[in-house]
Formats: C-alpha cells, structure tokens, sequence
C-alpha cells in the first residue's frame, strides 16, 4: 500500500512541478508584455507631446503672420486716407 501512495505522491509532485514551472513561465510573460505595453503607452504620450508642441507654435506661429498681415493692411489704408486728404479735389 505504502507503494502505492508513494507513486501517487511522486506523480502529484511531478505534477505541481510542471504546473509550478508553466505558471512562472506566464508570470515571466505577462510582465513582459505589460512592459512592452507601458513603453508603447510612453512612446505615444510623447509623440503626442511632440504633435502637440508643433501644432502649438504652429498656431502662434498663423497668429503672428495674421496680425503682422492686418497691420500692414492697416498701415496702408491710413497711408491711401492720408493721400486722398493731401490730394487736391479733381476740377
């Protein structure tokens, strides 16, 4: 009997080993993959910052060509106002 127990014992125990071994091999696997998913999620976090940096000073970038644009438009409608008052009237 005590044979027999201790054939059982050493089955169950290759048993757990196998299992013991397959659940680190997946712990191992799992931490990898969250490792690769953590760098994709910093890798697009920083592009994003980048994208967003770009499109920023390319915003402030329009804003300053616009303003740049009306006051020149400006400039030159007070320079032609300025040229009709010194023009003498057409007889």
């Amino acid at each position: 009997m005590s044979n027999s127990n201790d054939k059982s014992d050493s089955a169950r125990r290759r048993a757990q080993n196998h299992f013991t071994a397959s659940e680190q091999r997946d712990t191992l696997v799992r931490r990898e993959i969250d490792k690769e998913r953590a760098a994709g999620t910093a890798k697009i976090a920083k592009l994003k910052a980048l994208r967003l940096a770009k499109e920023a000073a390319e915003e402030a970038e329009a804003a300053k060509l616009a303003a740049e644009a009306k006051l020149e438009k400006d400039a030159k409608a007070r320079a032609k106002a300025a040229s009709r008052r010194k023009q003498p009237p057409a007889a």
